[in-house]
């Protein structure tokens, strides 16, 4: 997982504010290397140790509401390149056509088992796929969809430089997200005003403090918060 040619990037990252983390992830590529190396390694020997848990959380899936076990849907990663991420399905199949695209906790939509998928996030875990093909890192910006991404400011496309994460120092500090939403009279609204540009400040502090080390610590974090 090099850095790509700065060239090569869309025309909304061409700018002065992308340039500035180019710099200094230019600087870092025995840490991209690594980062890349231990993402096959990583995401290879857990799908085959959770290859069980997840045939299981399949079935739980499937039996508690009508419709296929995987969401997918369509998020941007590296350089603003569009691709499918993998989940478990939460959500009642015909709710996941509604036009919000971040919930709350008392979200209607969510089915029981999803509820519970969520609050141990183990509804992530076929994205595992998706950090084996490269669309995604282990710790990263989260990947948000197209809708969202067409509201950043310039210098929030500069987390588009690496590839999105599964977890990240954001995604440990808003990990109660959905609670934080339920107060908000308009969701989509104040995802979009309040929560996205907070979460981006501590994207674009992880680009700054970004090394291999780095996101060791950020992953067992990870894993502290969730069983915690």
């Amino acid at each position: 997982m090099l850095l790509p040619r700065y060239s090569t990037l869309s025309k909304q990252m061409q700018n002065d504010e992308v340039l500035k983390y180019y710099n200094i992830l230019s600087k870092r590529t025995g840490s991209l290397i690594l980062k890349r190396i231990s993402d096959i390694i990583c995401a290879l020997l857990l799908i085959v140790i959770l290859a069980v848990p997840m045939l299981i959380v399949a079935v739980c899936v499937k039996a508690d509401s009508p419709g296929p076990v995987f969401f997918r849907q369509r998020r941007v990663t590296t350089g603003g390149r569009v691709f499918s991420i993998f989940k478990f399905r939460t959500m009642y199949v015909n709710d996941n056509a509604k036009n919000a695209q971040v919930t709350s906790g008392t979200d209607s939509r969510i089915t029981k088992t999803g509820r519970t998928l969520r609050k141990l996030r183990l509804d992530e875990m076929p994205q595992l796929f998706n950090v084996l093909s490269g669309d995604m890192t282990f710790v990263g910006t989260r990947p948000e969809v197209e809708r969202y991404v067409e509201k950043y400011t310039p210098e929030m496309y500069a987390t588009l430089l690496m590839p999105a994460g599964i977890t990240s120092m954001t995604s440990i500090k808003y990990r109660n997200e959905e609670e934080i939403l339920e107060k908000a009279d308009d969701v989509e609204k104040a995802y979009i005003e309040q929560i996205l540009p907070d979460k981006m400040k501590y994207n674009l502090e992880y680009i700054e403090k970004f090394n291999f080390f780095y996101d060791i610590y950020i992953m067992l974090l990870t894993v502290v918060k969730v069983f915690s």
